[in-house]
């Protein structure tokens, strides 16, 4: 069997939009409580090489908060695209002054 470019047979879904920035937020104040809960017991997982655990919820705080840095702007530019267009639809409504 070759490798044929796949294709799509089907068109692919609008994106599913919610509460985008209160879950990024939400995700990053997790991260950092398992950075915090798991510091006291560095030495435990000194102990057993496994500091990996410690770093990997630092990490994932700090990426979190520039998710939550991009989501907010992201937000923010549809909201305002949002409004362009209702503002440009009412301009263009008949009786418009």
């Amino acid at each position: 069997m070759g490798m044929a470019k796949w294709t799509p047979k089907h068109e692919a879904p609008e994106p599913l939009e919610g509460p985008v920035v209160a879950t990024i937020t939400g995700g990053t104040i997790l991260w950092f409580v398992l950075f915090l809960v798991q510091l006291p017991f560095y030495g435990w997982f000194d102990d057993r090489d496994l500091t990996w655990w410690v770093w990997t919820c630092l990490a994932g705080g700090g990426l979190g908060l520039i998710g939550v840095w991009y989501v907010r702007g992201r937000d923010a530019a549809l909201k305002r695209a949002a409004a362009e267009a209702s503002g440009a639809a009412r301009a263009d409504a008949p009786g418009a002054a």
